[in-house]
This record gives C-alpha cells, structure tokens and sequence, in this order.
C-alpha cells in the first residue's frame, strides 16, 4: 500500500456524489449536444446513434433533429424498462430528455466549420467527450444503445455487435441519402467517439505493470517502499530451465514513477530480470477510486 495513501480518507456524502453524477450527465449531454450542431449536422456526417438518424431525416424531409430525438429516444427508453426489464433510472432519463433539448436551444448556431473532415474529426472528439462524461455519471444518453440491448437479448447477439449493426446501417444510409464520401467521414467520426469515450472513461494518465525476478528479493522489495513509495506483491513461479523456485517481485507505478524504479532495482542487481508493460486503469490505494 503506498504510504502516503494508508490513512483513513473520508468517504464523500452520498448525496455530493448523486449531484456529481446528474452534473456530469448535464454537462456531458450538452457537450454532445452542441457539438452536434456546430460540427455534425451543418456538414452531414451522420455518425451512428439517434443522432445520425434525425441527420439522415433532416437531410431528407427537413424535420427538425430534435424532435426526431426525442421521437426515438422517449419510446426506446419505454420499451427498455419494459422489454429488459431493469430500472434504467432517472439519470438516463434525463438524459434522454435534455439532450434533444439543448440541440433545439442551439439549432440556430452557425458551424464552427463547413469542412466535412473537420466536422467528423472535431465532432467525434466532442462527442465522444460528452458521452465519456455522462457514463461517467453512471448513465447514458439511450437512444441506439438501449436498442441493441433489446436486440441482444431476443436475438443472442453480443452487444458490441449489435451495436456495430445499427451504427453500420446508419452510416450506409448516410451513404445513400448523401453520397459514399458523407459515409466515409460518418465512419471517421464514429471511430473518433469511439476513442475519445475510451480516453474519458480511462483517462490521460498510463501506469506501468512491472515484473522483477532477481536473487535479491528482500532489498529490492524495502528499496521500493523507502525510495519509490510503492507496495509490492510477492509471486511464486518456476523456473523452465531450472526447474527451481524463483519469486517474483509485482509492482504498479504511474509513469513519472518508473525511472526511479528501475534505477532502483539496476542499483540493487544489475542483473535483475524486468518485465514492462502497459496498465491502462489502475483502481486502488494510491491511484483512482473505485
């Protein structure tokens, strides 16, 4: 356990934490929401989800998007309780609701550009930060995702696929309605949401998984508490030449830690066997709460 991290920390009020979570599904829902605005719909990339749908419908019949919306997202909602039978709760709801409201408030905002590659690159970004931070608030924003979720269950298809499904035949009908060079730019802005949620929910920091099998265990393991804060975790394996027992030394450590450890560990044993790898999330004592 890192020691700066071993005293008592005083748990947030649950009602602090339930207003952080409805902030967070405002805030991120008004981020999609513009960004939809001023990025997507002036230059028609209709990148998946509800969203894309009431760009297809607005490019076809003129209907206003956020009507569209909330003509689907309200009914996918209903039939969510109803077919999935779970309490999706009032923050999806809100959700739900208050995204397509703030694109009516900001339907008559010029576009940041006029560029349609900008458009999908900006809007994906932006979009993808909006939903990163309404499921961070342990909601979403329905629409499509709920969709899938009833298709998964009465078809048996994973979700990742029948999400795929819906968004690929969003952006083939973006392809038809518009013509094949909307759809490509459909199918970038939908990638870039797709990384960006994935930054938001992991976030900007990267830690570092190291592995040290070395004879010389017991230093190594006090150098790590006394001169890189960290703890460690002591493993068992056995050696394929030797056939002998050899600890293994596991130790987490964020990035900026990491040359300290290893010139920890080259001062002790040189010769020392290190293995690195990448940790994308680390949740614990002296790293992000659970």
């Amino acid at each position: 356990m890192n020691k700066r991290n071993q005293r008592n920390r005083k748990e947030p009020h649950p009602l602090l934490s339930i207003t952080k979570d409805y902030v967070s599904v405002i805030i991120g829902a008004a981020i999609v929401a513009i960004s939809f605005n001023v990025f997507l719909l002036p230059n028609e990339v209709a990148s998946g989800g509800v969203s894309g749908i009431s760009t297809i419908l607005k490019g076809l019949f003129e209907w206003k998007p956020a009507f569209v919306q909330w003509a689907f997202n309200i009914p996918l909602f209903v039939a969510g309780v109803i077919l999935l039978g779970k309490n999706f709760g009032i923050k999806t709801a809100v959700g739900t609701v208050f995204l397509p409201f703030i694109v009516y408030l900001t339907e008559d905002w010029e576009a940041w550009t006029l560029n349609p590659l900008l458009g999908a690159l900006f809007g994906g970004i932006m979009v993808g930060l909006g939903l990163g931070i309404v499921f961070r608030g342990n909601a979403s924003t329905g629409g499509t995702d709920l969709a899938a979720q009833i298709i998964t269950k009465y078809t048996g298809l994973t979700l990742g696929t029948s999400v795929a499904l819906i968004d690929g035949m969003i952006v083939l009908a973006a392809a038809l309605v518009f013509d094949i060079e909307q759809g490509l730019y459909a199918l970038i802005g939908l990638y870039v949401t797709t990384k960006t949620i994935d930054m938001v929910q992991i976030g900007w920091g990267r830690s570092k998984l190291v592995y040290i099998i070395t004879d010389y265990q017991m230093e190594i393991r006090d150098a790590i508490y006394e001169h890189v804060d960290r703890g460690v975790t002591k493993l068992t394996a056995t050696g394929g030449y030797t056939d002998s027992e050899k600890p293994i030394i596991m130790v987490v450590v964020h990035q900026t830690e990491f040359t300290r450890l290893k010139q920890t560990v080259k001062n002790i044993d040189p010769a020392a066997f290190v293995i690195v790898s990448d940790a994308s999330e680390v949740l614990g004592e002296g790293f992000n709460r659970v």
